[in-house]
């Protein structure tokens, strides 16, 4: 069974981090429908703009902790797939790369 990270954009234009194992569109679907309390529910309806499949749940709840700790610039690049600016939104301010982002 696949598991996975996800991103929804909220109806107010913000961005909810999730992981989830099985169906994302049932996932998709529960968050719509507010089966959940929690952030999404009074911010619905929810559109999903990134996921990413892994095979276990751990290693999406481990990129799921990653994701929500990211900026909002830096999310936006990942959901667009801009690679360049991903890596120019993990740079720190004074120009270096983020230890946590590898090599830059």
């Amino acid at each position: 069974m696949n598991a996975y990270v996800y991103i929804l954009q909220c109806a107010d234009g913000r961005y909810y981090v999730g992981s989830t194992r099985g169906s994302l569109e049932m996932r998709v679907a529960e968050h719509n429908n507010g089966s959940y309390g929690g952030y999404t529910k009074s911010r619905r309806p929810v559109s999903l703009v990134y996921w990413e499949v892994f095979d276990r749940i751990t290693d999406a709840i481990a990129a799921e902790r990653q994701l929500k700790g990211w900026s909002r610039t830096k999310k936006e690049a990942l959901i667009r797939g801009d690679i360049t600016a991903l890596r120019k939104a993990s740079r720190n301010r004074t120009g270096h790369p983020h230890p946590s982002s590898g090599s830059g």
